[in-house]
């Protein structure tokens, strides 16, 4: 069955690559294997291997392409130094032979685990395609410690899935560091040929890693150089010569459209609020968007109602949101899929300030309801509510928004919810906790426990009748370096591949609904 991504490249022809294409921080260059320009000190290759995890005596099986290699290229010197270098490698363990082929100066051989392993529904996810990105992600990230500059990298039998794992822990948050003290080589990634290649599902993975480490990038940059001034000056750049247009509003814009809800939050700072608006064009302008809505809260301090030094660590990353949908916009438009987005970006800075607003202000939106500010440190919500509004003079087919609303959700859920996409409750209970009050329509806290779906009830009170997806990626935000292997310690750029993959899914069904009806 083909992936979604993978459906709608064949709808659009592409032409077929020549040769090999390499990504360099989104920029697309021709390979040719025969330029002896390169030193061999330049080049590595990844290849796998299958190991039973349950039995400590299995010998490993060879993937069909690093086969290929050790009996063509290698002498069959792979297999032979493998016996001396037991136990097996498991998943994500791996090997690292030097002078094996006189083309390259290191071959990786990293563990794929179990063959076939189990079908996983429960997990919510594709345990075999998880395990190729820990494979590729690992033996590509040894080959840039030793400063490798070209990395080849078998598809394990799922090329945009290598793709993936490979460009996303490669990547390196080295901007403010000076040219001479890099950490480490920014190096070029290809698939190797043959007859496993494939291209179209390479470049597909490429694509939605690039989308993700774009997120992580905006997430790392420091709150004094991305004000939301900057933040739509940056977003310009970047989306430049895209095919995605960019409109920027400014404060007396969002005062004309009574936009008081986001603008109370901005009033604390001395820097101007923006309302960004990303428009994209796949298919025909008659067709309604998709809208997407992105926190833009460039840093969060807490307002009035300040956060512990500890809580603000990461204030610089409550713009997740925002950078989520610009990603996304831009890897959509990259990929030239048959839809068409509209993404709201309001951007501000929530801090304390002679004009912050206070506990116990009152603000009223466009729909003419009124929110008490209960609490100046849950004003997640309050940024998004008027976005929301906005979006049905769009005429949406559904409504999707990103924000860093609850820390609740990390405690409980930890960080695996959003890529996941499990749907918690918007019980009525919820509903009456956020208005169950005399003087007001709706409380940014309300009463009792559970502020998770509580946010979600203060959304949805804004949501006028369209289908409305509301994703809370506070858990998601920073990782650890351990639950994805592939990703670093730090800021994650999740769910941006999610979010690409639920848009291409929407746009096959769309398409396969206009073919049963034109038959």
């Amino acid at each position: 069955m083909l992936s979604p991504l993978r459906f709608i490249s064949k709808l659009l022809l592409r032409p077929k690559p020549e040769n090999f294409l390499a990504i360099h921080r989104g920029v697309y260059q021709k390979l040719d294997l025969d330029d002896s320009c390169h030193e061999t000190s330049t080049r590595g290759l990844v290849l796998g291997i299958y190991c039973d995890e349950d039995d400590p005596n299995d010998l490993g099986r060879l993937t069909p392409t690093a086969m290929m290699f050790n009996n063509k290229y290698a002498n069959g010197r792979i297999t032979e130094l493998l016996k001396y270098s037991r136990p097996c490698p498991k998943l994500g363990d791996f090997r690292t032979f030097f002078n094996v082929d006189p083309y390259y100066s290191a071959v990786v051989l990293v563990g794929l685990g179990n063959e076939c392993p189990d079908d996983n529904e429960m997990e919510c996810m594709d345990d075999q395609k998880e395990a190729i990105r820990i494979a590729a992600a690992m033996g590509c990230r040894e080959l840039q410690k030793l400063q490798t500059i070209d990395v080849r990298v078998e598809s394990f039998g799922h090329a945009e899935s290598a793709a993936e794992g490979a460009a996303l822990a490669t990547w390196t948050n080295d901007e403010y560091r000076s040219i001479g003290r890099k950490i480490a080589p920014n190096i070029r990634l290809f698939e190797i040929e043959g007859q496993e290649a494939d291209h179209v599902g390479w470049q597909i993975g490429l694509q939605k890693a690039e989308a993700q480490n774009l997120t992580r990038q905006l997430q790392d940059t420091p709150a004094n150089k991305l004000t939301p001034l900057l933040f739509a000056q940056k977003i310009l750049n970047i989306l430049m010569q895209s095919g995605v247009n960019v409109e920027v509003k400014v404060k007396d814009w969002a005062e004309t459209h009574q936009m008081n809800s986001f603008l109370a939050v901005a009033k604390g700072s001395c820097e101007p609020p923006i309302f960004l608006e990303l428009s994209y064009f796949g298919t025909s302008y008659d067709e309604r968007p998709i809208v997407l809505i992105g926190q833009g809260t460039t840093y969060d301090s807490g307002g009035l109602c300040r956060q512990s030094a500890a809580e603000q660590e990461y204030g610089r990353g409550d713009m997740t949101g925002a950078a989520v949908v610009v990603a996304a916009c831009r890897a959509v438009a990259s990929m030239h899929l048959p839809v068409n987005i509209r993404c709201l970006i309001p951007l501000c800075e929530h801090i304390m300030g002679s004009s912050a607003m206070k506990p116990g202000d009152v603000v009223k939106t466009m729909n003419g309801k009124c929110i008490e500010v209960a609490n100046t440190d849950y004003e997640g919500p309050l940024v998004i509510v008027d976005a929301l509004l906005y979006a049905k003079n769009y005429f949406p087919r559904y409504v999707i928004d990103v924000g860093t609303i609850s820390r609740e959700i990390k405690h409980t859920f930890g960080s695996e919810v959003s890529d996941r996409v499990w749907r918690l409750p918007l019980w009525d209970i919820f509903r009456k906790k956020i208005t169950a009050f005399p003087h007001v329509d709706v409380t940014n806290v309300g009463v009792g426990s559970g502020y998770t779906c509580k946010s979600a009830a203060i959304l949805n009170e804004f949501v006028d009748s369209v289908d409305w997806l509301h994703m809370d990626v506070y858990g998601v935000m920073v990782t650890n370096g351990r639950d994805k292997p592939y990703l670093q310690e730090g800021m994650a750029g999740r769910p941006t591949r999610t979010l690409i993959e639920m848009i291409a899914k929407s746009a096959v069904k769309e398409h396969q609904r206009y073919s049963l009806e034109s038959e």
